[in-house]
């Protein structure tokens, strides 16, 4: 049982009322309302993403002149190199953008860093293998907006740049340098929460146009999709069309690359925002924590099936590699946490031991686990690099900044950074963390939970999974709503199978039945006991075909 855990229902916005005047039901009014729909027309927009959803393309500042770039570029037959991130958003742009510029008669080359050996970001030394492959423009994916020593590299050895960045600035980019990013203060562009691969989409939209290829927007989207909804940008506005239309378009991909991933991660049509964020984004992002993201970019771009099915299955044994390598950190983090006498507000620990390229996730799993911000960092000698991952209450981005100038490198948002400090200094840094940290109220330490909507165990049917099935996709700033249902008792104890996981079926008053799924579970079967209640996502059972309800938390019923 989660000791202390808190339940909360959402307050109803006063506009849900307002929806349901106009004919919505009450329960969709109540979850769009608290979306930021205000009228029946939003909600429409909102329940049927369309391609009229999507803005222009030369909204966004430096569209036009990017756009004028890359045809000079092509009319004078000037090689261009794309230089991506190497996450799944850096991946799935770096593909795009090249797939387009090579329909429209552009020489590309394509260079994703590599993790291991060179970090983070477009650096100087992409210049210099942009220079060796003979091109005379440069255009980034994913990164780039504060690249100021690579941007002057560039201009300096006559090569131009574009950067295509969703990150935000810190100065203005050195030179002639055109940067396309809706969080410059000079783009007025009507949504400033695309990706990297979203921007990407963008660009190869507007250069199709002018070059007289008009594309099909879907053949792009589903290839969008990817690193919109692994890259964990709000599914709101242009966000959720992309990811909805791109979802729609991957089932009957004709791509080699794509139908490998599919194939091979276990994943059956339709597929879903789930299956990108956990079955096909991993194995994507794999190659690049572990090895060279260059495979996966490979495989997207692939055209022939039996190399596609190669590659594919080289990402699903770098998956399977990097959840090892996980679990080691996860393990033996969670075991020096546990040694300490209590838990300090921050927890802060490294290692000889681990991977560089999954303390990141580690450290997300023990901060939702143990309910504190979290900073795992990998010691290479005189140098630790790492990932911290922060829980809700606070913006570790803006905690850890007094203590910048003692980093060697620093960056990222509230509920995720990295860093590089000087191994030497750590045990320092993390006294000063700590001490600093015990300002933070009890409170935040608290288990929270809010859920949207409490149902009977009557009204767990088909129906209303269909109702909420109207949300998806679900991602940020659009979660699956959370549901209290309850009282129930088990008609017989919990099954389990796989790993640590339970199936279960309850009752409710008047027998009404339940069935209840529990992802690691196990340990918490006996929770399940007398008279309870749950927070559970309502989900659909593929095997059974109705309704089932993803366990959450389970408290008894007095």
């Amino acid at each position: 049982m989660s000791v202390g855990a808190l339940w909360q229902r959402a307050p109803r916005p006063p506009v849900a009322d307002d929806l349901e005047r106009d004919g919505i039901a009450a329960t969709l009014a109540e979850l769009l309302a608290r979306r930021g729909v205000t009228s029946a027309e939003a909600a429409q927009r909102f329940l049927h993403p369309d391609l009229d959803q999507l803005h222009d393309p030369f909204l966004l500042f430096n569209m036009e002149g990017a756009v004028e770039r890359l045809l000079a570029a092509r009319e004078k037959n000037q090689r261009l190199a794309i230089v991506g991130d190497y996450d799944v958003d850096g991946v799935s742009a770096t593909a795009l953008l090249c797939a387009a510029f090579r329909a429209c008669a552009l020489e590309v080359e394509t260079i994703i860093p590599h993790r291991m050996e060179e970090g983070y970001g477009f650096q100087p030394l992409h210049v210099e293998r942009a220079q060796e492959m003979g091109c005379e423009v440069i255009v980034t994916a994913d990164c780039g907006t504060t690249s100021h020593a690579a941007v002057e590299a560039a201009q300096a050895a006559g090569i131009d740049v574009i950067v295509t960045d969703h990150h935000i600035p810190d100065a203005p980019l050195p030179g002639s340098a055109l940067q396309i990013n809706p969080k410059l203060s000079e783009c007025s562009y009507p949504f400033d929460q695309l990706c990297g691969a979203g921007l990407a989409f963008k660009l190869a939209m507007a250069f199709g146009q002018r070059c007289g290829r008009e594309f099909d927007a879907r053949q792009f989207l589903r290839i969008a999709c990817l690193g919109t909804i692994a890259d964990l940008v709000p599914l709101v506005d242009e966000n959720r069309a992309i990811a909805a239309l791109g979802l729609e378009a991957i089932g009957p991909s004709r791509s080699a690359g794509l139908r490998a991933l599919i194939h091979q991660a276990g994943v059956q049509p339709p597929v879903t925002a789930t299956d990108v964020g956990f079955r096909l984004g991993p194995r994507i992002n794999a190659a690049g924590r572990l090895g060279s993201a260059q495979e996966a970019l490979d495989l997207l771009l692939c055209r022939d099936p039996r190399e596609a099915s190669a590659l594919a299955r080289r990402l699903d044994d770098w998956n399977r590699q990097r959840q090892k390598e996980e679990v080691q950190v996860v393990d033996e983090a969670r075991s020096v946490f546990r040694g300490w006498p209590e838990l300090p507000p921050i927890l802060v620990a490294w290692s000889e031991r681990w991977h560089r390229g999954v303390v990141g996730i580690a450290a997300g799993r023990l901060a939702r686990e143990l309910r504190r911000p979290t900073i795992l960092l990998s010691v290479d000698g005189e140098a630790a690099t790492g990932s911290g991952r922060s829980i809700s209450a606070v913006d570790l981005h803006q905690f850890l900044i007094p203590w910048r100038e003692d980093l060697e490198r620093f960056g990222g948002h509230a509920q995720a950074v990295g860093l590089t400090a000087s191994t030497d200094r750590l045990e320092a840094l993390r006294s000063a963390w700590q001490e600093a940290g015990r300002r933070w109220p009890e409170e935040y330490f608290q288990q929270r939970y809010e859920y949207e909507l409490e149902l009977s165990p009557r009204e767990v049917t088909i129906g209303t999974l269909e109702e909420l099935e109207a949300l998806e996709p679900h991602g940020e700033a659009n979660r699956q709503p959370l549901i209290r249902v309850g009282p129930l008792r088990l008609r017989k104890p919990p099954r389990r199978f796989g790993k640590g996981h339970i199936s279960a079926q309850a009752e409710g008053e008047g027998g009404a039945p339940v069935a209840l799924l529990g992802w690691r579970w196990a340990e918490r079967s006996q929770d399940l006991r007398g008279d309870f209640e749950v927070l559970a996502y309502l989900e659909r059972d593929h095997y059974r075909g109705g309704p089932t309800l993803r366990l959450l938390d389970c408290r008894a019923v007095s």
